[in-house]
C-alpha cells in the first residue's frame, strides 16, 4: 500500500503587488526641490501694503498621528538638515499641542522664508481636542496666532486672540488632515464624525484638502525595509481606501510618508514622498488664492 500523498505547500500571499500602482521619481529629489524654491509669493487683490503674501497650510488630526512630525519633516527637506522647530511627544495620551502655532521655514539667507506657512492646531479627540469650531474658525482666519485651545469652549469674539476683520493671507488655504497608517482601521467613530464635519466646513468654504497617511514604517515590514515599495503595499494602499472611503478624499489627494523620526541625517526616499506631497499642496493653495483673487 502506498503511502498518504502529502498535501502540495501552498504559499502566502504575497504582501505586495508585482507592480507599483503610483509613479515616483525617486531620483528627482533636486528637480522637486527645485520647483519648490521658485515657488513665488502672492500679492492680494486691494492690498495698499503691497506686501508679498504666503500659502497658508493647515493640519488637522487625531492625536499623535504626526501633525507636528510632518511639519519638521518638511522642514528637514527644504534645510537640508534634520530640525524639530515642531514640538512632538512620543507619549500617547492627550495632544502634546495646546497652542495654534505658525511655522515658517526659512529659505535661503537668514530673515527670507518660503512663501508657504504650516499651522499645527490641537489633535482631535474622542471627548477632548480641540473643538470643530475651532478649526472651523481657524480656516476663515479669525484664530490669531498663540491662543491656546480649550476642549470645552469655543473661541469667543470678545477674545484677544479672535481675529474680527481677517485678510486672505489669515485664511486657510490647504485643509491637510494627518492620519496614520497603522491606526485608520482603529479610528473610533466620533473622531472620524468630527475629521468628516472638518472636511465638509472646508468644502463650503472652497479650501482644496489633501491627506496625510503617516507611520508607513511602522504600519508595513516591507516599507519599512524599502520605502520605495510604498506604492507596491497592499496593506498601504488598504489603508489609503478605508481613510478615503472615511472622509470622502478621493486617493489622488492621499500621500503615504514616513516622518523623520529616527534619522539623524537626510534620507533621499524619505524626503522625495515629503516633497511630493508638498508640492501638491502648494500647487493647490495657488488654486485657491488664484480663484478667490478673480471673484
Amino acid at each position: 500500500m502506498g503511502g498518504k500523498k502529502s498535501k502540495p505547500r501552498v504559499e502566502p500571499p504575497s504582501p505586495l503587488f508585482d507592480k507599483g500602482w503610483r509613479d515616483v521619481p525617486w531620483n528627482d529629489k533636486a528637480k522637486y526641490l527645485e520647483i519648490v524654491r521658485c515657488f513665488e509669493p502672492f500679492k492680494p487683490r486691494n492690498d495698499e501694503k503691497n506686501e508679498d503674501q504666503h500659502i497658508r497650510i493647515l493640519l488637522h488630526g487625531p492625536v499623535g498621528h504626526g501633525k507636528s512630525s510632518f511639519i519638521n519633516s518638511v522642514d528637514t527637506a527644504l534645510q537640508g538638515r534634520v530640525t524639530g522647530r515642531a514640538l512632538t511627544d512620543t507619549i500617547v495620551g492627550n495632544s502634546f499641542t495646546k497652542k495654534y502655532t505658525t511655522y515658517k521655514i526659512t529659505k535661503g539667507a537668514h530673515g527670507t522664508f518660503y512663501p508657504f506657512v504650516f499651522n499645527d492646531i490641537m489633535g482631535l479627540e474622542k471627548n477632548q481636542g480641540v473643538r470643530e469650531e475651532d478649526i472651523k474658525l481657524a480656516m476663515m482666519g479669525h484664530v490669531k496666532d498663540g491662543y491656546t485651545f480649550n476642549p470645552y469652549s469655543t473661541l469667543s469674539i470678545d477674545d484677544r486672540y479672535y481675529n474680527t476683520n481677517p485678510s486672505l493671507s489669515d485664511k486657510v488655504h490647504v485643509l491637510v488632515c494627518v492620519v496614520s497608517a497603522s491606526e485608520v482601521h482603529l479610528l473610533d467613530d466620533d473622531t472620524v464624525k468630527k475629521m468628516r464635519k472638518v472636511r465638509l466646513d472646508a468644502s463650503d468654504m472652497g479650501i482644496p484638502q489633501i491627506a496625510i497617511l503617516t507611520k508607513i514604517d511602522v504600519a508595513c515590514d516591507e516599507v519599512d525595509a524599502d520605502l520605495r515599495k510604498v506604492y507596491k503595499s497592499k496593506y498601504v494602499k488598504r489603508q489609503m481606501e478605508i481613510l478615503s472611503a472615511s472622509l470622502g478624499i478621493s486617493l489622488n489627494c492621499i500621500f503615504p510618508v514616513k516622518n523623520c523620526n529616527t534619522e539623524i541625517t537626510p534620507n533621499d526616499d524619505l524626503e522625495m514622498l515629503i516633497l511630493m506631497a508638498l508640492k501638491q499642496m502648494i500647487n493647490f493653495g495657488e488654486d485657491f488664492v488664484n480663484d478667490y483673487k478673480c471673484t
